[in-house]
Parts: structure tokens; C-alpha cells; sequence
């Protein structure tokens, strides 16, 4: 049963009636954290975590991108009985990711707020790295987040979720490029690498943006353009793209206003892999 199946406690307490309160899920069952110099996510008993960044020295970490952790389950490894690591995920979580959808908030321990974007599709990176995962786990890799709220976790953190206190990103890559290159504001423009951080998307879909971008009237097209003609432009660095409003803490109170500048899919319709996550 998903989170959003689950009766919703509404948080009186606070005077904001309609929201959910935070619902205890689980734990924290494990942390990792990959370097730019490192080949595999390496164990850590604790780690900090960036507001709007991601994990200090992950190099998922970065201001532009809706995937800067990738949260995996603990009855994924039991129940398809996989290497340990071998979903690459940052968090390890004993809770059922299945239960989780996007736009939903995560606490981990007192502090840290994730908010997650979209699920993560295995990619043939992780197939080549670990051979049958794909095939034994579909499109149940895991969920990814950004950062809200920073702060230090640790192992064995208790974790606890509201329901749809933020914007859901869509699942379908190509929706996520339309709908980032429909934010890029007139005058300014990006390049495709750009697009594809924005967007969620590995680098290798960029030769398949003109196609996906065809359905935008050609102002928006125009914003969208090769690094090597990105040269004496204005560049968009993605401001507001990713704005939900801070949390709300004063007198111990826990409710998470948000607002949805940009983030609604920019096209009808209905996951994927930015750079081996």
C-alpha cells in the first residue's frame, strides 16, 4: 500500500489543517558516498548533508539536479538477493521505497528533509557493473530526492514521511527536458548538457533532445543550445527551477509549506541514470 493509500494524520497541532503530519516509516540502514575519484560508493557511519546541494563530496551533489541521492530499500536486496552496493544507492533504508511516492517528504533523524523527485530506473552502466540486475529488478531500483533541509544523519536514524507536501516530477524523462526547457526564461539559455542535469537525464540522451524539444514552439527551442555555441550568451544557471519554501520551525513546529513554481510536467503523457548513480 503506498504512502498516499495510508488515512492522513492531519497536524492540528501546527493550524494547518489538510497536511499530514509526519508519519513514522523506518530507519536509516545505511550511508554511502561516492568522490569524483572514487569507482564505487564507499560505507560511511555518518554523513552531511547540503541544502538544495546534496552529500558533501558526492558527485551526485550539485545545485541543478533532481537525482542528488538515491535512496534503495533493504527487502530489494532480500527479496532479489543482490551483492551488497549493487543498486549504488547513497541511502540504504529499512522501509519499503514501494511505498513512497514522489512529492512525498522525507525526515531523517531530527533534521534533514529529502524531497523525492521520481524513481530511478536501472541503466546498463549498473547492468555491466552487476550482470542480471536489470532483469531481476525492472523498474524497482529505488527513489530519488534532493535535499530541503540539511544536517548531519546517521546510521540507525529514524525516518518519517509526509504524503504530497511537494511537487512530483514526472517519471518520463522526455517531460522532464520539455518541461526545463520551457522554464528557461527569454533572453537566457542553456546548453544540452545543461538540460540533461536539469532534466535528470544521462548525457547520452542529448543527441535525442531536438527530437524530444520538436513539440515547443521555436522560441523555447532556441533557448536550448550546443555547449559550443553557448559562448558570449547569457547563461540560465536554473534559478527557481527546483524552489520549494523552507520549512517552517519555530516553537518545534514540524509543517512543510511548498510551492510548485515550475515543476509540473510541461507536456501530457505519461527513469533512468544522470551518471551511474
Amino acid at each position: 500500500m503506498s504512502l498516499k493509500e495510508q488515512p492522513a494524520t492531519v497536524a492540528t497541532s501546527t493550524g494547518f489543517s489538510g497536511r499530514s503530519a509526519w508519519q513514522p516509516l523506518g530507519a536509516l540502514v545505511g550511508i554511502y558516498v561516492r568522490s569524483a575519484n572514487d569507482s564505487t560508493p564507499r560505507p560511511v557511519p555518518s554523513a552531511r548533508a547540503v541544502a538544495e546541494f546534496g552529500l558533501a563530496d558526492d558527485r551526485h551533489a550539485s545545485f541543478q539536479s533532481p537525482r542528488q541521492l538515491l535512496l534503495a530499500s533493504v527487502a530489494a536486496y532480500r527479496e532479489w538477493a543482490l551483492p551488497p552496493m549493487s543498486l549504488r544507492e547513497n541511502l540504504l533504508v529499512d522501509l519499503s521505497v514501494g511505498r513512497l511516492d514522489p512529492g512525498d517528504l522525507l525526515r531523517v533523524g531530527d533534521d534533514m528533509v529529502l524531497w523525492l523527485t521520481f524513481p530511478c530506473e536501472p541503466c546498463g552502466l549498473l547492468e555491466r557493473r552487476c550482470p542480471g540486475t536489470v532483469k531481476t529488478i525492472g523498474e524497482n531500483r529505488g527513489m530519488l530526492a534532493r535535499v530541503v533541509r540539511g544536517g548531519v544523519m546517521h546510521q540507525d536514524d529514524a525516518i518519517a514521511a509526509r504524503q504530497a507536501n511537494a511537487p512530483a516530477l514526472s517519471a518520463d524523462w522526455q517531460d522532464r527536458v520539455r518541461h526545463v526547457a520551457q522554464a528557461v526564461p527569454e533572453g537566457l539559455f542553456i546548453s544540452h548538457r545543461q538540460l540533461g542535469q536539469m532534466a535528470g537525464v544521462p548525457t547520452a540522451y542529448c543527441r535525442a533532445f531536438p527530437r524530444v524539444l520538436s513539440r515547443l514552439p521555436a522560441s523555447v527551442v532556441s533557448r536550448v543550445r550546443s555547449e559550443a555555441s553557448m559562448k558570449g550568451v547569457p547563461r540560465w544557471s536554473g534559478a527557481g527551477l527546483f524552489d520549494i519554501s523552507e520549512p517552517v520551525t519555530s516553537q518545534g513546529s514540524d509543517r512543510f509549506d511548498h510551492q510548485a513554481r515550475c515543476l509540473r510536467p510541461c507536456a501530457p503523457g505519461p527513469g533512468d541514470d544522470a551518471s551511474d548513480q
